[in-house]
């Protein structure tokens, strides 16, 4: 299993995902501002089997995906430096449903999600903002996107995302510390730095929580775990 995730990540987080899989830290430079420049969810968009990676994405990471003999495509529209064009692949795709801004998202992403129900949200970094869990459970740190699946009768729970560490801004996103693997949720940082931390671990309740290391919740753009695209 091949593992994606952001190059700042402290040695403790990434001794407890080498237990789980070959890792590759993801850095670039110059295609989208610095502070999400290392960040997975924003260059790859997972859609059913089919794992779909920006066109500039740089070739060493596509070279890395093709020697792993990891099955993808590329989107239609490059990256940029400025929002909106930082958000094209930040969407959540489930088995049920597409959920993104739909002026945002790239048009392939709507193209092979033809098959599910399409939510639109005005957060166009929604994969930063949602974590989508088995089961169709999600948890956001957006209140527009709460208020969105709440009217859609969707099991999700908010959490505030306050305290969570994103270089440059006030705070980061909870969607942006995690990663799923089957029933384990991985967290880059304990909950416990969280003021809603015990809300978040009562609703994990079935998973198994996988606390990286003991520090503040850092957004790292998500833990892409690519075992569900391997083939041959």
């Amino acid at each position: 299993m091949q593992i994606i995730t952001n190059n700042i990540l402290p040695q403790e987080a990434l001794s407890k995902l080498k237990n789980f899989g070959e890792i590759i830290l993801l850095e670039t430079e110059g295609i989208v501002y610095p502070a999400i420049s290392n960040h997975p969810d924003i260059f790859f968009c997972t859609v059913g089997e089919e794992l779909l990676v920006a066109p500039n994405l740089p070739k060493s990471f596509k070279n890395f995906l093709r020697e792993n003999e990891i099955n993808f495509g590329e989107g239609k529209k490059p990256l940029g430096q400025k929002y909106p064009a930082t958000a094209i692949y930040n969407a959540v795709v489930t088995q049920n449903y597409l959920i993104a801004n739909t002026k945002v998202v790239d048009e392939i992403i709507l193209g092979l999600s033809t098959d599910k129900k399409i939510i639109h949200v005005n957060q166009a970094y929604t994969r930063c903002n949602l974590l989508p869990l088995s089961g169709e459970k999600f948890i956001t740190s957006d209140k527009g996107i709460f208020k969105v699946l709440e009217n859609e009768k969707m099991d999700v729970l908010y959490v505030n995302p306050a305290g969570i560490v994103l270089e440059g801004f006030k705070n980061g996103f909870f969607g942006g510390c995690c990663g799923v693997l089957e029933n384990k949720v991985f967290i880059a940082g304990s909950l416990s730095s969280l003021a809603e931390g015990e809300k978040v671990r009562e609703y994990l309740n079935d998973f198994d929580i996988i606390e990286l290391y003991g520090g503040p919740l850092l957004d790292v753009g998500s833990v892409l775990f690519l075992n569900r695209w391997e083939h041959g």
